[in-house]
Order: structure tokens, then sequence, then C-alpha cells
């Protein structure tokens, strides 16, 4: 009888061990997310963590219209100084602290003053936060900004619990984040995993089925794609273009793709630190030889699988401001040949950094290959993500590839790289008139208006060339089969509502 018990008992729990794997998703990332700090962030994965961990003031949709979260109303004063948001009055952190006015105030202040914040440019036409009521936000502007809704739709306008940031009780966020959205932080083993847990008090806690969802940071693709065939991972993020056809033709996984709003550019160190001295890019000449080596249609069609359509600009097709005045360039050795001469180099040495991802490694090993026809002697060093961005900040680099997920106002998407005090303009590239134009552009909602500005923005940009543009940034997903409900956003973020397990 004991011999029958002791099998029941076991069943049973093997039983339960199945079924709590089979809540949770396993998702397969490029690479690691470098700080869990919405405010202190830069990465793309780490805005896919994010997305299941942080909910934030405003979203977007599929069309890209701004769509409530935790404000539900919104609405500006008449000379576009003041924005008023009503918020959720259900919300709670992770922690079981209220979201309210107060929370938001607090963390938008932390957005604007911590001196690691990345948010801070994101932020800069803000005036004064005020809270009156608990379910009253009011910001007051220096200046119309019409960037400002798709900010508090990114991470500036993600929410983490104050607790968690000030006072004694105060945490690390970027090591254990408390924040409000539909998953709560676990634990994360760097290089490893990051482990999120449902947060059953959430107000939409019904729409998301898995009580658990964990991101693996894998770097090679085709490792990532292995993974999921065998039934290791659910989904993964930006599959190898070359492996597409086997994605399609295997029952087992499905593709999942839609053009995206950001760009891959080559950036060029031209004032930052030590390395920008005697770096050959700091002369425009140079950037702009290297930019009539490159032939984007190949670049597309061998390594992009036909999906990395050739950019020359910072905005994508899809976006209202989007300029057909500006031609993608075609291979010129002679043009070349004839700016090296004239920047008086004849043959040019140079190292460019990457991520060490297999998609990244195709593209620098045709750039280099192209480049070397005109004189280029490009050095190629694959650095693992964190270390990347680490070296981009500190200036450690003479031109390094970057992905940017891109962004739903035109501004995001030239400014943090391009003017003076950009967020993340690593190269330190600085224009007093485009600057004065990126200005006079957010103070007016107009979009013909705004597109003619952004035009001589572009103009001044594919003269100098800060960094080179090589192509729209796709977000490719494949996943199990057994995955239902996953439609990928323009925005290339991951949002699980609705997502589940259904039939193979």
């Amino acid at each position: 009888m004991k011999s029958h018990y002791r099998l029941l008992t076991s069943m049973i729990l093997m039983a339960s061990s199945l079924a709590a794997f089979a809540q949770e998703l396993r998702i397969g990332l490029q690479e690691d997310v470098d700080v869990l700090d919405p405010h202190r962030g830069r990465t793309y994965v780490g805005r896919i963590v994010f997305a299941s961990l942080c909910d934030k003031l405003l979203d977007t949709d599929a069309r890209l219209q701004f769509v409530p979260k935790l404000a539900k109303a919104w609405s500006w004063s008449q000379d576009g100084m003041v924005l008023t948001m009503t918020l959720r009055d259900d919300t709670t952190f992770h922690d079981g602290t209220r979201f309210d006015a107060s929370a938001a105030k607090a963390n938008l202040e932390r957005a604007m003053t911590l001196p690691e914040s990345m948010r801070k440019a994101d932020l800069a036409s803000l005036q004064k936060i005020e809270a009156p009521n608990a379910t009253t936000l009011v910001l007051t502007l220096k200046r119309p900004d019409a960037t400002l809704l798709a900010q508090l739709s990114d991470r500036a306008g993600m929410m983490l619990s104050p607790k968690s940031f000030t006072g004694v009780e105060a945490a690390v966020p970027g090591r254990q984040p408390v924040c409000s959205g539909p998953y709560k932080f676990v634990n994360r083993i760097q290089n490893d995993r990051i482990v999120l847990e449902k947060f059953d008090a959430y107000y939409e806690a019904r729409n998301y089925a898995f009580r658990r969802v964990t991101f693996y940071p894998i770097g090679d693709a085709t490792v990532r794609l292995s993974n999921l065939r065998a039934g290791d991972l659910d989904l993964v993020e930006r599959v190898n273009p070359t492996d597409v056809p086997l994605i399609k033709s295997d029952r087992s996984m499905q593709m999942q793709s839609t053009p995206g709003l950001g760009y891959v550019m080559l950036m060029f160190n031209v004032n930052n630190g030590n390395r920008a001295k005697g770096n050959p890019f700091a002369d425009k000449r140079v950037r702009q030889a290297l930019q009539w080596t490159l032939d984007r249609k190949a670049i597309n069609e061998v390594a992009g699988g036909g999906i990395f359509d050739p950019a020359q600009q910072p905005l994508p097709p899809a976006s209202p401001f989007y300029s057909d005045k500006y031609a993608v360039t075609r291979p010129n050795l002679e043009k070349a040949r004839e700016l090296l001469k004239e920047a008086g180099q004849s043959r040019v040495k140079a190292e460019v950094l990457f991520p060490n991802n297999t998609t990244a490694s195709s593209v620098m090993e045709m750039v280099q290959a192209m480049a070397a026809q005109a004189g280029f002697e490009l050095s190629i060093r694959p650095v693992e993500n964190a270390a990347l961005e680490s070296e981009g900040a500190s200036g450690n680099f003479q031109a390094r590839f970057n992905i940017w997920s891109g962004r739903v106002d035109p501004d995001a998407n030239i400014a943090q790289h391009f003017s003076c005090k950009g967020s993340i303009n690593e190269g330190k590239y600085c224009n007093l008139q485009l600057d004065g134009l990126l200005d006079e552009a957010r103070s007016i909602n107009d979009v013909a208006k705004r597109k003619a500005i952004y035009e001589r923005v572009q103009t001044i940009i594919q003269d100098e060339l800060p960094a080179i543009f090589l192509y729209y940034q796709p977000w490719p997903f494949a996943t199990a089969s057994k995955v239902k409900g996953f439609v990928p956003s323009p925005d290339g973020m991951i949002r699980l509502s609705g997502v589940h397990f259904g039939q193979k």
C-alpha cells in the first residue's frame, strides 16, 4: 500500500512540475541586458524585458498611436505648455505600495536628476512637475515639445517604486528593480538568464497566461534557433535572416516578422576622448569615402536574406517624416579614392567594434571587404554587448556598429545620437546649426512643417556623416508552433498580453 502511495505521490509531483513548466515562457535574446533600471538602461534587449516588468504612462499600438497605460487620459493646454494626465487609481508596485501621482512625480524627477540617467535629454523640456492629487499629474514645460508623449511611452515614462530608490529601504534598481508591470523580478544571473514571475495584483493580470517568463541571452543566432527547435526556448528575437527559409519549412516553428522603426549604423568617434585624436574618421572626407565603398543592396541580399532594407537616413519609410530626397548611394570606388587623396590618406587603417553575434559579424565582414577595395584596412573586433556599450560611452573606439531600435517620433531617431548633448551621442559630434533646427522641430506639432525642418537636418547629416546608415532594422521573431497570440510590434517590443500556449 505504501509503495502505491509513494508512486501516486511521485506521479502527482511530476504532473505538478510539468504543469508549472508548461506555464513558463522562455525567450532567447541576442545579447544580455546592461542594467535593469529604465532610467539608466541603454539597450534594446533591456527594453524588451522592461515591456513585461515596468509599466509606463503611455504605450503605442500597432498603428503607432498613443494609447493609455498608467495614464488613462491626457490633454494639452491651448499654448502647448502644460500637459495634464489623469492616472489609474487601481495600480500597485510589486512591493505592494500604491502607484499615484506622487510616485510618477518622483520617477520623472529621478530620471531628470540622477547623475547617470540616460533619460535627461528625453525630459529636458520639463520645467515643473506637480501632483495636486493622487490621480492628477501636471507637467509644465519650458517650451513646446512635440516629442514628449513619445518619450513618456518609452523608458522615460516607466515607473519604479519610489520606495526602491529613496530612503533607508532603497535597493539598487539596476539589480533589484521594483516596478508595476504584469511580471515582477525574481533573479538574474549575468550573461545567463533573467527570471520574472507573474504579478497577480496587476490590473490586467487576466490577460497574461504565463506564471513565469525567463529571458536567456544567446549571442549566436544559430544556437538560439537550435534551442528553439529542440524545445528549450519558446520564442527568439532577431533570427538570422539566412535561417528564415528553414523556419518557414519546419512545422515546429513559426516565423513572425515586421518592419521596424530603427536602423543599423556605423558611428564614428569624432570628438570623444583620446581615441578621437588621430582617428582618420574624424575627417568627414574619410567618412564620405567609406560610404562610397558600400553596397547596401549586397548587404541586404547576402547578410540580410532580403529583409535588411538599405537605409540612407535615420527615418524609416513608414514614418511620415521620411524624405525621398536622399537616395541610397551606390558604390563608387573612384570617388572614394579621390576623397581619400583629398584628405591626404591613400591607405586608412582603423578599428571598428561590433557586437559579438552572428548577424553583425556577417555584415562587418562584408563592410571590411568592400572598404578594402578603395584603400581601407579595417580591423573589425567583436565585443560582448555590455562591454561594447561601455566602450562607446567612454569613447574607447574609432568606429562602431550600432543598432538603434527606433522610436515613434523622429526627434528620438536623430537627436539622441547627433545633437551636441544627445544622451547617446557617443562620437560627440556637434553642429550648432543642426541643434537649432532640432529645437525648432520640437516646438511644432504640424507634421508638414516639422518634415520640412527635418529635411534641412538631413542635409547636414548627409554631408557630414557623423554616422553611415546601413539598413533599417527589421524585427524577425521565431516562435514554437504552440505559441499563440504573439504579434510583433513595429517598435520591436515583446508584448505578452494575450499570448498563450495552444495546440501544436
